[in-house]
């Protein structure tokens, strides 16, 4: 019989660092490349290791979410054990939010008891990366271990800035360490420490009687409370090293242990540049291990003589003549009217770009119409002035606009909207 499992996955994110982006939906909904979100990465994830009984657990902003999720993770509804389902909070036990990630499941312990698994994974929602999860769960199967934490090994200068784990050779865990001034380095290797991911695989009997202790203590976070509480009862902890992990149809020029937090303005920009060139750090292109998304039903995109210079265009999208591109992406049914220069920018759905403007370094949230002859992304006060946030790297957001604000239908500005 193969073992039995749920996946919880985290999609509650404010996400107040990625303002304006996050100002009308939650974090793992923002959208990413030219046809993702956030949150599809750990659902494809998830998806390609066969872990397919998957709770959603929202909160914050969470209509863009839901409705991303119904229209875009339906599994097969023959199969009672394959699914996405949104949960947001149930108030089983008060009536307060999720106040934390234990909370949060703890809120939602029914399901797990209802399913009985052998093991239950608690996931993140707003990270770009591949993994193979299974190869976690043989990990901490093979260990006999209780709980068992990603880790991402990472410089020992940049660890100060993370969540630490202080592991032995075995990988059992030692310690945790919060932000430490002086990180433990890896045992075979001095000049790096172990990053906490925030990524879980628990036994699941364990799992219900550490959550039910942490609700009587008051404790609601994995990260801060359930874990190093499990760690001072010698339950047997691991970390296990993302870098081990080994995903089929990787390309030789890809950054072969490819992991982003995205959770600044300047982390999502910089990111965007990986998906870019003839050999991107992270291609996501790979037949064997998709990255499943919408299921959109608009036509392919038309170049009407641009000059497109490293650029992705998304679905339905349009760019007229004379039109320069470089080093840019443009998502779907967004279009780019004459004489246009983007450089360095990321244009979202439903956008307009008005004849002969000129952007540099610039985000358009969706459902924007940028005026003829605008200049974005030039002048720091001038963006500000206008009401744009410009990040601390220099980067121009323009917010959202409204949905509707330019005409419906041709396929341009909202005609197959999702």
């Amino acid at each position: 019989m193969p073992d039995r499992i749920i996946a919880f996955v985290m999609a509650g994110g404010q996400g107040s660092r990625l303002q304006p982006l996050t100002a009308a939906r939650s974090k793992p909904s923002v959208p990413f490349g030219s046809r993702y979100r956030l949150v599809d990465f750990v659902l494809s994830n998830l998806v390609n290791s066969q872990i397919r009984t998957i709770y959603l657990l929202v909160q914050y902003k969470s209509q863009s979410l839901i409705e991303h999720v119904r229209k875009a993770w339906t599994i097969s509804p023959l199969l009672k054990d394959q699914f996405v389902t949104v949960v947001p909070p149930q108030m089983r036990y008060g009536e307060s939010w999720f106040q934390g990630t234990a909370d949060a499941v703890h809120q939602n312990i029914n399901l797990v008891e209802e399913h009985a698994p052998d093991y239950v994974v608690v996931f993140g929602a707003d990270h770009i990366y591949r993994m193979d999860i299974q190869q976690m769960v043989e990990f901490h199967k093979e260990r006999d271990a209780d709980a068992t934490v990603a880790a991402l090994p990472v410089p020992l200068e940049d660890a100060t800035g993370f969540g630490v784990i202080a592991a032995g050779a075995d990988g059992r865990i030692e310690a945790f360490q919060e932000k430490p001034a002086n990180p433990s380095p890896l045992p075979d290797d001095p000049d790096s420490a172990y990053a906490s991911m925030g990524n879980y695989v628990f036994s699941a009997k364990v799992l219900i009687e550490a959550l039910e202790a942490a609700q009587q203590a008051g404790e609601t976070d994995f990260g801060g409370h359930v874990l190093p509480r499990m760690l001072e009862r010698g339950q047997r902890l691991f970390a296990y090293d993302f870098a081990s992990n080994r995903i089929p149809g990787i390309k030789p020029y890809e950054t072969q242990v490819y992991w982003r937090d995205v959770g600044t303005i300047d982390a999502y920009f910089s990111a965007h540049k990986d998906v870019l060139g003839g050999e991107p750090a992270f291609d996501a292109f790979n037949p064997d291990w998709p990255i499943y998304s919408s299921n959109y039903q608009g036509p392919v995109a038309r170049v009407l003589g641009a000059h497109l210079d490293n650029a992705l265009l998304g679905a339905a999208s349009v760019v007229h003549e004379n039109a320069h591109l470089a080093n840019t992406i443009i998502r779907r049914e967004a279009v780019i009217e004459e004489d246009v220069l983007l450089e360095d920018c990321i244009v979202m759905d439903y956008v307009r770009v008005g004849k002969g403007s000129r952007l540099k370094r610039v985000i358009i949230d969706r459902h924007n119409v940028i005026e003829p002859g605008s200049v974005i992304g030039y002048d720091r006060e001038t963006d500000i002035a206008r009401g744009y946030t410009v990040s601390k790297g220099g980067i121009t957001v323009v917010p959202a606009g409204h949905p509707g604000v330019f005409a419906r239908g041709g396929g341009y500005g909202g005609g197959y909207s999702e």
